[in-house]
């Protein structure tokens, strides 16, 4: 009996907001989708079980950035390159830390921020190119891609939001490295940092909650609700998904959803 290989999907901070939506839509009888996730989601697990789909689910602090990556690294050399017929990595999760300026921030929130926002990502996707790029040695020939989900601010200053624009920005350049390193390497992985847009998520409503004493742009933030333009989450996911499937993913390896 032959098996049909399937398209393997890794994606972070899938338990809530637009990861859940991303993971709930990704699920697929031809796919095999896994979660690293602070908590392991019972209604994608149910929803698997509905859709007949793979699905493995780890409860992972991304802070702990090394053990997450090795964890994942080990995983994919365990695995049968030949099982997959694609592989893509989604970095998903990041956090706002204490919403001011940097000598507000407590040291441990500013660490966790910039760890989970851009050390996780880095380390994830070293490890992902290394796994992969083992079975691209041993002839596995199947697409492999990596998309970081980014954000408008790591393209544009804002008070009150230094880690977490620093994050994205970084998040942005590491983006354009590797791909420079990928693009010269046989059957190379294509990435993509993208911006999603602005969504009606916790984050927002976080940023929404922001002291204005501290956060200079808070009404902005109050006028997109206020206003109807904040993408739903399962919009903004399809949006995100559907760029993963666009012919000339990676041409570009910073990009906005809106583009």
């Amino acid at each position: 009996m032959t098996t049909t290989p399937l398209q393997l999907t890794i994606l972070t901070g899938g338990s809530r907001g637009m990861g859940l939506a991303m993971a709930l839509q990704s699920l697929r009888p031809n796919g095999h989708l896994l979660c690293l996730s602070r908590h392991i989601n019972t209604q994608l697990a149910d929803e698997a079980q509905r859709l007949d789909a793979t699905l493995t689910q780890w409860a992972q602090d991304l802070a702990d950035t090394t053990g997450a990556a090795q964890r994942l690294e080990d995983w994919l050399n365990e695995q049968a390159a030949q099982g997959f017929a694609s592989a893509t990595l989604i970095n998903n999760a990041g956090v706002i830390p204490r919403i001011g300026p940097i000598d507000d921030c407590p040291p441990d929130d500013l660490a966790n921020a910039l760890r989970v926002g851009l050390e996780a990502p880095m380390q994830l996707t070293a490890a992902f190119l290394r796994a992969t790029g083992a079975w691209v040695d041993a002839g596995w020939r199947g697409p492999r891609k990596v998309l970081n989900i980014s954000s408008g601010l790591g393209r544009r200053a804002m008070a009150a939001q230094a880690p977490y624009c620093a994050a994205k920005a970084g998040m942005d350049h590491f983006t354009r490295c590797s791909a420079l390193d990928e693009a010269q390497r046989p059957h190379g992985a294509r990435l993509v940092s993208l911006a999603p847009g602005v969504i009606d998520t916790d984050m927002q409503s976080q940023l929404r909650s922001g002291d204005p004493a501290a956060f200079p742009d808070v009404g902005r933030f109050k006028d997109l609700k206020s206003q109807g333009q904040l993408s739903t989450p399962q919009d903004a996911a399809a949006s995100v998904l559907a760029w993963l499937d666009r012919p000339d993913f990676g041409s570009n390896p910073v990009a906005d959803v809106r583009d």
